[in-house]
């Protein structure tokens, strides 16, 4: 009996001396935390995507209390109205940008991309994309497994059963970018997100000479580039046999879809131009 005694007294023993040592270690190296920092982390999003650059939103809160220039910190989710608001409660001025949206630079849909084998194996674009080209003979374009759907907090992502491709929703989608970091191929890309979600941008990532691409995809982009010579804001560049329309430039004229010979350049929520009767004939 007075063995378990001095067991039970030598263990209370150390205790205290243990909780005496974590005490004054822990008031030897305590750090005053900023109180503005729970502020600014309640006013920021709370869904820790990571689209900021940092791996949560205390993080980022954090850098703009600590941080006298926060122009180069912003949170893609909140936008411009939550940027503003933090920086009026530090006295900061606040970093600013342009409402962005995903945009899916693929055209290949089950019908133009014909497939030339059959995989079976796991459903995960990073997995197809490091053992092959995929089901067909495009090296570039969507494999359509959902790695960026699983990645998407905020439901804007999903696979068209029909077309087989990731198809973007533009009033759910925040721009936290995790899908542009998800995709293998990298066929999807933050966009200045147009006036009413109208939008004309290049619907292909092929990098391949035109006689490749077109083999390989009917909608792809052969880097003719008849859509830049009738382009009179000179928002279309050619590079690497690809068509690329700078959104800060297009004007929404749609001359150059008009032009487009494999229909590579896609039209959201506008129509095509009419085309006038002696360019029928």
């Amino acid at each position: 009996m007075s063995i378990l005694i001095y067991t039970v007294l030598t263990l209370s023993l150390i205790g205290v001396v243990a909780a005496a040592v974590l005490y004054g270690v822990s008031k030897k190296f305590h750090v005053e935390e900023d109180e503005r920092i729970d502020s600014v982390a309640t006013m920021l999003p709370g869904a820790n995507c990571g689209g900021c650059g940092f791996a949560g939103c205390r993080a980022m809160a954090e850098a703009l209390v600590k941080e006298e220039d926060i122009s180069g910190l912003f949170c893609p989710v909140g936008g411009n109205a939550c940027m503003s608001a933090i920086a009026s409660l530090l006295g900061k001025t606040p970093a600013k940008k342009d409402p962005q949206v995903a945009t899916l630079k693929c055209g290949g849909t089950c019908d133009k991309r014909p497939k030339t084998t059959v995989y079976d194996g796991a459903h995960s674009c990073a997995i197809q994309a490091s053992l092959y080209t995929g089901e067909s003979t495009c090296p570039d374009g969507c494999i359509g497994e959902g790695d960026c759907v699983k990645v998407c907090q905020y439901g804007a992502l999903s696979i068209n059963p029909q077309t087989g491709l990731a198809q973007v929703d533009a009033e759910k989608c925040t721009a936290c970018g995790a899908c542009v970091k998800a995709c293998p191929r990298h066929v999807l890309e933050l966009r200045k997100r147009w006036p009413k979600n109208k939008a004309v941008y290049v619907g292909c990532s092929s990098r391949q000479k035109g006689p490749l691409t077109i083999r390989a995809c009917k909608a792809g982009c052969i880097g003719c580039g008849k859509c830049a010579k009738v382009c009179q804001f000179e928002a279309i560049t050619i590079e690497n046999n690809l068509a690329y329309i700078d959104s800060t430039k297009c004007r929404l004229c749609r001359k150059c879809y008009n032009e487009c010979p494999t229909k590579a350049i896609k039209l959201i929520g506008l129509e095509p131009l009419a085309v006038k009767t002696e360019e029928k004939q």
